[in-house]
This record gives C-alpha cells, structure tokens and sequence, in this order.
C-alpha cells in the first residue's frame, strides 16, 4: 500500500511538473481536429509567433521580477506610457527611430527608479506599491498625449504639427515577422542566460527562495532587487516599442491588456521540468500554450469578449498546479 501511494505522489508529481508542455500537446490536437489544415497553415502560425512574442516579452520582464519574490502589476502601464513617448518622439519631434528607441528605454529605465523608491525606501509591499503606479502611468500618459493616440499624421496636443506624418518601414518591421519574432528570442535568450549562468542571477533565485537566509548569507538583497527592477524596466521598454510597432501607433492603454497573459506565462512555466521557480524557457512555453490558446479560440469562432475568462482560467489552473506542487513537497 506504501508503495501504491508512493507511486501516486510521483504520478501527480509528474503530470503537474509537465502540465505546459501536456496542455501544449493537447491543444495542438483539438485545433488541429476541430480546424484541420487551417489551424497549421503559414499565415495562422505567424498570427500565433506574433501574439506569442509580445507576451512573451512582457513575461521575461514580469520573471525577472518574480525570480527574486518581487511582483509587478503596474509593468503594461507603464509599457502603455513608453509607447507614447516612443512614438512621440519619432513622429512629433523627428528624432531618428535608434534614438527614439534610446529614449524610450532610458525613460522606461528612469520612471522605473519611482517603482524602485516605493519598495525598496519606503518599503511599501510591491503589489500595493505597483497597483498605485497602475494609476500614475495611465494618468500621465493620457495627460502627455492630451487624451488620445499617437500616430501618424495626429497634430501635438498644442496643435502644431508633427515633424514627421507617417511611420518608415523600418518602424513598421519591428513589429512584423521575422523581426518580432527574433527580437522576442533574443530576449528569452538573454533572460536565460542572467538568470542561470551569472551571479547576479543565481543571487536573484536566492532571494525568491529564501530572502531572509539570502542576507544571512551576505547577498545585499536590496541591490539585487534594484537589478531585477532595472532589468524588467529594459523587456518593459522593448515591449512597448514591440507593440507600438505591430499597432502602427500608440493606442490609449495599448499594452495594458497584455498584464493578465503575461503573468500567466509565468505561472504556467514556473513548474515546467520541476524548475518550481520563475525561469526563460517556461515562461517561453507558457506564454505559447497562452497565445495557441487564444488563437485556436478565436478561430472557433468563440466570441472575443470571452477569452478574457479563459485567460483567467488559465492562470487559475497555473497557480493551483504551482501552489499544489508546493504543498506536496
């Protein structure tokens, strides 16, 4: 009989370790079943790799974060308010599209030392601290841009004109493939590599498994939770430009919808492989099984104002496999 129940734990073990990678599978069958060859035709998977790499990108910035314990709610609307100075920039003022990216990653960066200053100095629980800074981005953005969108041929909101009226196609290109997709690579990439085979992220995986015995064992878990913020403001920055980009503009809360999804990812490829912590390569399946969920939905002809609730189901799902997992060892 112990050995039964022993068998069982393993079982159970097992199943929600490889949870992602399961749904995954089975999610590609029932589309491929229900929609046959329109579901794996070329121009549906790009729709998939594109959606995938937005969200992809905004959960590398939300796992850098959560690797150290941290949690940010407010990191799609601040994306929303570097959008509009990204593409302010370029289209208002005329500064060059490298530069306007420079701006946009400094300012993402700078704005992002106000999240920093909440936590760390004033030592305001980070989900208090970023769910007041949901407010400050959406307000200042919309002051910014005077209440609407940025885009081409828009006039400033003083009602001069821009100094450029219409978006090149190096702009364009961002957010189309095989750009995106690159780019969204990259930063998966990037992520992987801080996080397993340097210092600083070994540190930052201290800190989210124990942060009190972190600072006994001598990591300065302040210094190490400012890196973590300065590195998610970076995959914030890049997200912005990313969907800027893709939407040919800077539409009002652009980037705002993409919190929910983003946070899943996390959570569904937190345990992928038994990682049991936030890491690149599971959020990179979580974010796919989230965008292939979404897609497949849509072309089932499931309305669109639904998909929320399956998101929420899916994060759901996510947090009561990672929370089981944590309770069974």
């Amino acid at each position: 009989m112990k050995s039964v129940t022993i068998d069982n734990k393993k079982l159970v073990n097992f199943l929600l370790d490889w949870a992602a990678i399961i749904a995954l599978f089975l999610c590609v069958i029932l589309f491929t079943a229900r929609l046959g060859r329109a579901f794996f035709s070329s121009a549906n998977l790009i729709n998939i790799l594109r959606s995938m790499a937005i969200t992809t990108i905004f959960a590398i910035a939300a796992t850098m974060t959560m690797a150290c314990d941290g949690f940010d709610m407010s990191a799609c609307t601040l994306a929303s308010f570097s959008g509009y100075i990204f593409v302010s920039m370029y289209l208002w003022y005329g500064i060059s599209l490298g530069m306007s990216v420079i701006i946009c990653i400094l300012f993402t960066a700078v704005f992002y030392l106000l999240t920093m200053f909440l936590i760390l100095v004033c030592k305001i629980p980070d989900m208090l601290a970023t769910c007041a800074l949901m407010f400050i981005h959406q307000g200042l953005g919309l002051w910014y841009t005077g209440g609407g969108a940025v885009s081409a041929g828009m006039s400033l909101p003083n009602g001069n004109a821009p100094a450029r009226r219409t978006l090149s196609e190096a702009f364009m290109n961002i957010g189309q493939a095989p750009s995106i997709i690159i780019i969204m690579l990259a930063c998966v990439l990037v992520a992987y590599i801080f996080l397993n085979y340097t210092k600083h992220g070994r540190y930052l995986y201290a800190m989210g498994g124990n942060k009190t015995a972190a600072k006994l064992s001598g990591i300065d878990i302040n210094k190490y939770r400012f890196i973590a913020g300065m590195s998610t403001a970076v995959f914030i920055a890049i997200g912005a430009i990313v969907v800027c980009s893709r939407d040919s503009a800077a539409q009002i809360t652009g980037s705002d919808n993409y919190l929910m999804p983003s946070l899943a990812a996390v959570f569904v490829g937190r345990s992928v492989g038994g990682a049991e912590k936030p890491n690149a390569i599971g959020t990179l399946i979580g974010a796919g099984l989230v965008s292939l969920l979404e897609n497949g939905l849509m072309m089932c002809s499931v309305p669109y104002y639904s998909l929320p609730a399956v998101k929420g189901a899916v994060l759901t799902l996510a947090l009561i496999a990672a929370y089981a997992n944590k309770k069974e060892n």
